[in-house]
């Protein structure tokens, strides 16, 4: 875990996330808190992780989901050296 973002505030966003009952709860909150260009982002880069997953290239990733090599390559390095959270979420969701 990285000691840098272990702050309380962090602590009190993640249980606002972990409060959340819906995906319209999920909508009404991250309007709220994120921009949609932030919040775009964030759903990108799960889509890039995905796609690693399933052993696409870049150029198809980049193609499909408008992502920058060096996105790609951000979220590579956070797969290959990260903390397995993507691993977590996507063993949760069945999409291993």
């Amino acid at each position: 875990m990285n000691k840098k973002i272990k702050t309380e505030a962090v602590d009190h966003l993640f249980e606002a996330v972990l409060a959340l009952k819906s995906i319209d709860e999920c909508y009404a909150f991250f309007e709220d808190v994120c921009t949609v260009n932030e919040l775009l982002s964030l759903s990108q880069r799960y889509e890039v992780a995905k796609m690693l997953r399933e052993k696409k290239t870049y150029l198809e990733i980049a193609e499909q989901t408008g992502a920058s090599t060096a996105t790609i390559s951000r979220v590579n390095r956070s797969l290959n050296y990260g903390n397995d959270g993507y691993d977590m979420i996507f063993e949760r969701l069945g999409e291993e």
